[in-house]
């Protein structure tokens, strides 16, 4: 089952005390003082893993602890600092802290990562407190307390590409037919019930290998679904990090218009994130082979047309249209990519 949040309880090791001792040998009978230092405690670290899709390691564990620091003895030994402490977590997490909301990290690329609880500092040894005005000092300190943390991690997917749509629009098909994901597929709503993930590479249409892309496809919409109607809306973050959006349009429901079915969608996009429903969004056509009414096809034409795009119409049981859906996605990334490159030398700024 994918898991996209969870709450973690964190305590990081404590630092050693300071040891409290005097040097006494056979020839040294006032020999000063020679307490060690306390060794640090641990700290914990979150770190961004490639190999991890979901935030399942943490489903049954979520309280982590992280060692102690030695403490400190005679003779100066000091003690051993405790280890550290890295949990693994997926590209795309958000970090927040679970007691005031705060954003404190998101970890986007590989072995990138972030301190969330430090470890105690471990206390100084009495040989420290020597002066010379007191030769025998009995003061050491205690080690401090490792911090102690409520995290919640919250899972946004990288992608380049987010799908979205009605239940049974034909999203899940369409990753199956691009890329090398295996989705399931049925002739009912509600199919898929959590994200997937699929690598467009450009080389299965007789382009470059090096030319690839990754696509989200996330459960259907459905009318409500920004007020908690269906199932899409707990998913709709996974799209938010994506640099453009395919809304797919079902041209063989003889039920909903073209029109009406992209308003809908239109609004509970809206209504969900602003800054999401500004994205570049292209309206795809879909299930062109099951098509009954050409009087749907003129709409969704005129409905492109309003929006000053070219319709794009695809089948992913023909494969119709999928060669240039590929092609042209790729062209309108590589493009959006380049102006801001072009931006950034221009004006000084980073993308």
């Amino acid at each position: 089952m994918f898991l996209d949040q969870v709450q973690l309880r964190l305590a990081a090791g404590h630092g050693g005390s300071g040891a409290m001792s005097f040097r006494r040998e056979k020839f040294a009978p006032e020999g000063g003082p020679d307490g060690g230092d306390g060794g640090r405690g641990g700290s914990i670290f979150l770190r961004a893993n490639r190999a991890l899709n979901t935030l399942n390691p943490y489903r049954s564990k979520r309280d982590f602890a992280a060692e102690r620091g030695r403490q400190g003895e005679g003779c100066m030994r000091h003690g051993k600092d405790g280890l550290d402490m890295w949990l693994e977590v997926p590209l795309g997490t958000v970090v927040k802290d679970g007691d005031t909301g705060e954003v404190l990290a998101e970890l986007l690329s590989p072995g990138e990562e972030v301190c969330v609880a430090r470890g105690g500092r471990g206390g100084l040894g009495n040989t420290n407190f020597k002066s010379s005005t007191n030769r025998t000092p009995r003061h050491h300190q205690p080690g401090e307390d490792g911090e102690e943390r409520n995290l919640d991690l919250e899972l946004k997917l990288i992608a380049d590409v987010g799908l979205v749509g009605f239940p049974n629009a034909g999203k899940s098909t369409l990753v199956s037919r691009l890329s090398a994901a295996r989705p399931k597929i049925a002739d009912y709503p509600f199919t898929t019930l959590e994200p997937q993930l699929g690598v467009v590479s450009l080389d299965r249409f007789g382009g470059d290998i090096m030319d690839s892309w990754v696509i989200a496809d996330i459960p259907g919409l459905i009318e409500g679904a920004a007020a908690g109607a269906g199932l899409g809306i707990q998913f709709l973050r996974h799209v938010e990090r994506t640099r453009m959006l395919l809304q797919l349009v079902d041209l063989s429901d003889p039920i909903e218009e073209p029109a009406d079915a992209v308003r809908i969608i239109e609004g509970e996009v809206e209504a969900f994130s602003p800054i999401l429903a500004a994205k570049p969004r292209w309206l795809v056509g879909t299930k062109l082979d099951a098509l009954q009414d050409e009087a749907r096809r003129d709409a969704f034409v005129a409905l492109c047309a309003d929006r000053g795009q070219k319709p794009i119409f695809i089948s992913g049981v023909t494969g119709e249209g999928l060669r240039e859906l590929a092609f042209d996605v790729d062209a309108a990334l590589k493009s959006a990519s380049a102006s801001v490159i072009a931006h950034s030398e221009t004006d000084g700024e980073a993308w």
